[in-house]
């Protein structure tokens, strides 16, 4: 018979830090997160008060001119606290010179950064390196697009899953060890009002190479088997980018 005193236990909370692999023998663990929100605007005739405006808001973000919309920008917001983007970033776009721009919110992207297990530095992953591939002015095109993976990937055996990602992977590293482009990963799960699955943004010197990286993961499974849907795609060149802090 059980012990009537005995207090049950429930189930276990989990464990919501971000896990990198063993440094110092140690393994890391954080929690800590960049998240990132882009958000598109027409109307714009003038983008120099845009730049003055963010400039004095001492936030951390980009300003990029669309490729497609002749009077299109978009502000790319960077913070690890996501109070910022109900707080700071909404007053400012609230306000003029942002008020009286017209929101393209099909096109409104926003994501965290997240940890596969096995990061040689967990904090440079997370916050450092995103946010300086964002901020690195000589990296000024950028296309950002949404995707969602079928449910058919999800009830992969995980080893069948890693091999899949990893060929996804090194055509992105190949990109990125000649200089061509640079990418930037972000998890959307519940951030996303189509529930889109990741936020990806590439980001580089040219426009093509950043093209031809998309058309070259058209190949891989991933794309060409597992994934529901992908886009829509914004195209833009940075004209501002606050400085890494």
């Amino acid at each position: 018979m059980s012990d009537p005193t005995e207090v049950r236990r429930g189930p276990e909370p989990p464990d919501l830090r971000e896990k990198g692999g063993t440094r110092n023998g140690e393994p890391q663990r954080a929690d800590a997160r960049l998240f990132m929100q882009l958000q598109v605007f027409g109307g714009c005739v003038d983008g120099t008060p845009l730049v003055a405006a963010l400039q004095a808001s001492g936030l951390q973000a980009v300003l990029y001119e669309d490729v497609n919309d002749p009077r299109g920008v978009a502000v790319l917001a960077l913070a690890t606290d996501p109070e910022v983007f109900v707080g700071r970033l909404r007053a400012l776009l609230n306000a003029a010179p942002f008020e009286t721009l017209a929101l393209k919110p099909e096109y409104t992207m926003m994501g965290r950064t997240y940890a596969l297990g096995y990061e040689p530095d967990l904090i440079d992953t997370l916050i450092h390196r995103p946010m300086r591939t964002a901020l690195n002015p000589s990296w000024t095109w950028a296309i950002w697009y949404p995707l969602r993976r079928s449910g058919a990937f999800a009830q992969l055996p995980e080893q069948e899953q890693r091999v899949i990602l990893a060929e996804h992977g090194a055509i992105g590293k190949a990109y990125g060890a000649g200089d061509y482009a640079h990418d930037i990963r972000l998890a959307c799960h519940g951030l996303d009002k189509h529930d889109n699955d990741f936020v990806v943004g590439l980001i580089g010197k040219e426009l093509f190479p950043l093209s031809h990286i998309v058309q070259s993961m058209r190949t891989t499974q991933q794309t060409s088997l597992y994934l529901d849907r992908l886009g829509p795609f914004f195209v833009g060149r940075a004209v501002w980018q606050s400085p890494h802090p």
